[in-house]
């Protein structure tokens, strides 16, 4: 039987990023709608394309290997040289790729991200998968559950009675689909759950809370949403809030609140799953919760400086630096 420190459940994908010029007169941004505008039939030039693994459950597999943990990823990919990919350059990084699944005559799922004037904007295909995963003849301190497709809850369902069954603990960063099901839908999941990541507008929809236009700071309200959310059943909570920084609540109720890290942004695909998986590997190194924001906040810097969700993830003595240079600390709520 393997052992390892985290197995992390979830996507393994391609990601093709095509980096445009801010210049390009053939695109711009509408910032009244939020929206991007290409012209129609246009062959556009590109500056950059980068074809990279992906997927949640990927980004944190890769994220927690370069802390020099022991990681398996649990996944589903198809029977392509897309797939080749993905299991090649996961070896590559250490981590453990027994678990995956291969699925012949089938092919991968794919992301292409267009980067233009510091927006990002995803077109995402995911190849409907059964995700029969097996958690027998595995041995792990943590389990990393994260965003699956359209097939997912049979899966949680396993890995949860696996969680219950083993005593192991759960760091749940659930997705887009899993948020979009609501919380009845994942219940279970969050009452199972040590640490639970989200954002804030994850964390509205998850818990049903209502932001009150009143006297009351943003503070005080961000402190009621964590407490709603801890009454979900997470016994920590960690909210981030992009440029605005993060929060987080411990089993006790102390709650702190985090300032980004100065960062040169690129892109910003993976700075959530950057964060995660460096607060996770903050944690498994033994650090309290405000040094593990601190080392989250880090990874995720060093991540949107780069394209991709995993060329900037860093080491633990990378991580170590860059909250030193960066002088940045927690504070109480």
């Amino acid at each position: 039987m393997k052992t390892f420190d985290v197995i992390t459940v979830g996507n393994a994908i391609i990601d093709l990023f095509l980096l445009v010029h801010d210049a390009n007169l053939s695109m711009r941004v509408s910032q009244d709608f939020s929206e991007l505008c290409i012209k129609a039939g246009e062959k556009i030039e590109v500056d950059r394309c980068d074809l990279m693994i992906g997927g949640n459950a990927t980004n944190a597999a890769v994220g927690l290997a370069r802390s020099a943990y022991a990681v398996s990823l649990i996944a589903e990919v198809g029977d392509d040289e897309f797939a080749d990919r993905i299991t090649k350059t996961l070896s590559v990084e250490n981590v453990d790729t027994s678990n995956i699944i291969r699925t012949q005559n089938a092919a991968s799922s794919m992301t292409v991200g267009i980067n233009f004037q510091s927006e990002r904007t995803l077109f995402v295909e995911h190849v409907k998968r059964e995700h029969n995963f097996n958690f027998d003849n595995i041995e792990t301190k943590w389990v990393y559950l994260t965003s699956l497709g359209t097939e997912w809850k049979v899966p949680y369902e396993r890995a949860i009675t696996y969680i219950k069954k083993t005593g192991t603990k759960l760091a749940f960063n659930p997705g887009t689909i899993q948020v979009k099901a609501g919380y009845e839908q994942i219940a279970n999941a969050l009452q199972a759950t040590d640490i639970l990541f989200v954002n804030k507008e994850e964390a509205i929809k998850i818990s049903n809370f209502k932001f009150l236009i009143s006297n009351e700071d943003d503070n005080e309200q961000i402190k009621r949403l964590l407490i709603e959310l801890q009454k979900l059943g997470p016994k920590v909570v960690v909210v981030t809030d992009g440029k605005n920084g993060s929060y987080a609540i411990d089993q006790e109720g102390k709650m702190w609140f985090l300032p980004v890290y100065p960062a040169n942004v690129v892109e910003k695909t993976g700075a959530g799953d950057a964060y995660a998986c460096g607060f996770l590997a903050g944690v498994l190194a033994g650090k309290p919760i405000p040094e593990a924001m601190r080392w989250g906040s880090a990874n995720s810097a060093s991540v949107i400086e780069k394209i991709g969700a995993e060329l900037g993830l860093l080491s633990k003595e990378e991580i170590t630096q860059r909250i030193a240079d960066a002088g940045v600390q927690t504070k109480t709520l």
